[in-house]
C-alpha cells in the first residue's frame, strides 16, 4: 500500500483563509500559524497521512529549523529559502512509486511544478474543505457513541466542550513529540 504524504505551503494557506488571512493583516502571525497548526493537528488526529507544514523565512528571519509536533512536521527554511524551493526539493526527493504525495498550495507556478513531478496538488481551499470534510465525517461516526451515553446536565456549552477536547489532545501527546 502507498504511504500518503502531504505537504503543506503554510503562509499560502495562510493567505488564503479568511479567517487566517485576518489575523496576518493585522500582524498576528504567530497566531495564523498557530491555528493552522491546530487545524492541522485535527486533521491529523482523522487521517491516515504523513504531514509536512512548511513556512519561509520571510517572517521568521534565519531561523532554518525543523520541529515534529502533533505526529506532524514542521519547517521553517533558512533565510535565503523559499518555502516554494524547498517544497520542490521535497518532491523531487520523495515522490516514489511508494509514496502519493500531496501538495497544498493556491501558486500555481508551484501547482504547476510539483505537478510536473508526478506529485498531486490541491488548492488552499480546497484544503479548507477537506479539513471541514474530515471533521464532519468524524463527528458523525461518534455521534451513534455518545448518544448512547446517558444526558447530564453540564454547565458547559458545545464550543466549550469542543476547546476542552483539544485541549486533553494536546496534553495527551507523547513526551518525546515536544520540543
Amino acid at each position: 500500500m502507498r504511504r500518503h504524504l502531504l505537504i503543506v505551503d503554510g503562509y499560502n494557506v495562510i493567505g488564503n483563509w479568511p479567517e487566517l488571512a485576518k489575523l496576518k493583516a493585522t500582524g498576528h502571525f504567530d497566531a495564523a500559524r498557530d491555528q493552522l497548526l491546530d487545524e492541522i493537528a485535527e486533521y491529523r488526529a482523522h487521517e491516515d497521512a504523513e504531514i509536512i507544514v512548511v513556512f519561509d523565512a520571510m517572517y521568521v528571519p534565519g531561523i532554518g529549523e525543523s520541529y515534529d509536533k502533533w505526529q506532524f512536521k514542521v519547517v521553517f527554511t533558512q533565510q535565503d529559502e523559499t518555502a516554494d524551493s524547498y517544497i520542490e526539493r521535497l518532491a523531487n526527493d520523495l515522490n516514489t512509486p511508494l509514496v502519493q504525495l500531496t501538495v497544498v498550495t493556491s501558486d500555481q507556478a508551484e501547482q504547476w511544478t510539483v505537478f510536473s513531478r508526478g506529485a498531486l496538488r490541491i488548492s488552499s481551499r480546497e484544503f479548507h474543505g477537506e479539513i471541514a470534510r474530515s471533521n464532519r465525517e468524524f463527528t458523525h461516526s461518534t455521534d451513534p457513541f455518545i448518544m448512547r451515553e446517558s444526558k447530564r446536565n453540564t454547565p458547559w456549552s458545545s464550543e466549550q466542550l469542543r476547546k476542552l477536547d483539544k485541549a486533553r489532545r494536546k496534553l495527551t501527546r507523547h513526551p518525546d513529540q515536544d520540543q
